[in-house]
């Protein structure tokens, strides 16, 4: 061996990220029988974006009964609709309970992984050393790394600045004149929870969103104890709220006018708190209801109609010293500004860290906007999967059951490069990539998302929706369910490529 040759740490599976998606990998590693695998976490513990989401009222707007896995259902669940700090712990508990504390890898932030593919494996870099992989999985997650807009004048904000994910809790806010900027799904639950501490709070609302009542309560001790004595009631429990959700996808996906019904109980739930008709008109949408992601809210709109609270019904353009300057000229004087504006979805920064077989970043690659077969593979980027890749967004149900269906492609994955044996790699082919992505669009062209009149974070800047998946989780399911090899390349190590390569040309053809 060379001097200048260092020897790194070698494992068959890196996964990136501790969230849902990187955990469940994890779990579903261990489960088909492999352990020779690391999970890189930039932070100090588990959770992704439940960790890293702790402002005021922070909650899932999922069912907690279906917002869980299905191989870790959990009885103990307090709220029809769990708040951050239970969903946190139950991802604690999952890392427990499953043995995955060996194989997770704090502060250790990917800055770079390459493809090598003279040896078909992954070189990666991160904040605590070297390593390489034969198989990348990123569960980073799109909601992962905050967006702060580029606002004129905000680095010379003499107050206090900071994201929703980001919360300065050292920060009081008591008596504070204070702005928030966005009104999404952490906007929407911030207010409520701040208001009444708060000496003055100013929204600036670009575009007012759609807002449900949250049909939240309290699960009673005589439930939690049915579900623990009767683990079946539990499956139940969860199957019934998938179902109803899969009934809805139509009207999303191939019949928005059916939505129409649902506007009629937002704009009552609006009534009843806001009897201000100017507010009133402020706070109502002219797009379709589902375009953007419907909110839910019972104390959201009680907030606005507070006499400490001001609506902006126009966007943040300028910052001048302490004062704020919206696009309709209106001004606010504060002391501190909380961004809820989302995160980098279209754009994840991870992409930038990724290089392919081609020498270009999966960013560079996604410049047209991002495409990966089933959700999974990008063409070009041997043997990396994406957990939550494009497409595999939803916008009426739970993220966890398309994570469980990319990790029922990811175990078939694997169990298909060792049926082809020896050093391999599979590559999506650029047709297939292709293929998948132009019927994913086709049924994309008539959902709501794309036909309600509205700009929503699930599209790219070139409008195009690379985000959420038109169908039902069923269908999904389907088409995550094996691996067809037909849509890959099959690529071997050059000192094996001779006596194989006929018979691998013939199984990828």
């Amino acid at each position: 061996m060379a001097e200048h040759e260092q020897v790194h740490e070698h494992v068959r599976v890196a996964v990136i990220g501790s969230g849902f998606g990187g955990l469940g990998a994890a779990v579903r590693l261990r489960r088909e029988g492999i352990t020779d695998f690391v999970v890189l976490e930039r932070s100090d513990s588990v959770g992704g974006t439940w960790r890293d989401n702790s402002y005021p009222g922070c909650a899932c707007d999922v069912p907690s009964h279906l917002y869980s896995f299905s191989f870790a259902p959990n009885p103990e669940w307090p709220r029809a609709f769990s708040g951050q700090r239970h969903i946190r712990a139950y991802l604690e508990h999952v890392a427990d309970t499953f043995g995955l504390r060996p194989h997770l890898r704090f502060g250790s932030e990917v800055k770079r992984t390459a493809w090598d593919g003279e040896n078909l494996r992954w070189e990666i870099e991160t904040a605590s050393g070297n390593l390489t992989a034969d198989v990348v999985v990123s569960a980073t997650g799109p909601l992962s790394d905050p967006k702060v807009p580029d606002v004129p004048g905000l680095d010379t904000f003499p107050g206090k600045v900071f994201h929703s994910a980001r919360w300065d809790h050292d920060y009081d806010l008591t008596g504070k004149r204070v702005a928030v900027i966005g009104t999404g799904a952490s906007a929407i639950q911030i207010v409520p929870s701040i208001q009444p501490k708060v000496g003055r709070l100013t929204l600036f609302q670009r575009t007012p969103a759609w807002v449900m009542p949250r049909m939240d309560r309290p699960i009673s001790g005589a439930e939690r104890a049915l579900h623990r004595a009767l683990p079946v009631t539990t499956k139940l429990r969860r199957g019934l709220l998938w179902g109803i959700r899969e009934l809805q996808v139509q009207a999303f996906t191939k019949h928005p006018e059916e939505l129409g019904f649902v506007e009629k109980i937002a704009k009552l739930n609006m009534a009843a708190a806001i009897k201000d008709p100017a507010l009133r008109a402020k706070l109502t949408p002219d797009y379709r209801i589902g375009c953007k992601r419907i909110l839910l809210s019972s104390t959201y709109y009680p907030a606005l109609a507070r006499p400490n609270v001001d609506v902006v019904a126009s966007g943040l353009v300028e910052v001048r010293g302490s004062t704020l300057v919206a696009a309709d000229g209106s001004e606010a004087e504060v002391d501190a500004i909380i961004f809820g504006t989302g995160f980098h979805v279209t754009d994840m920064p991870i992409a930038e860290r990724v290089v392919g077989a081609d020498g270009r970043t999966l960013a560079e690659t996604w410049k047209g906007g991002m495409e990966a077969l089933r959700g999974a593979s990008a063409a070009g980027f041997p043997n990396f999967m994406t957990v939550i890749g494009p497409n595999t967004g939803l916008g009426n149900s739970s993220m966890i059951l398309m994570i469980e269906s990319q990790l029922n492609y990811l175990a078939d994955y694997l169990r298909q490069l060792d049926v082809l044996g020896g050093k391999v790699a599979l590559d999506a082919r650029p047709a297939a990539v292709r293929g998948w992505n132009h019927r994913v669009q086709e049924r994309m062209k008539r959902t709501v998302w794309n036909t309600g009149g509205c700009t929503s974070w699930y599209l790219d800047p070139s409008g195009r929706n690379t985000t959420i998946w038109p169908g039902t989780t069923a269908e999904f399911r389907r088409a995550t369910r094996r691996v067809d090899l037909a849509e890959y390349e099959v690529l071997r190590a050059p000192a094996a490529r001779r006596a194989p390569a006929a018979k691998s040309a013939e199984v990828g053809a």
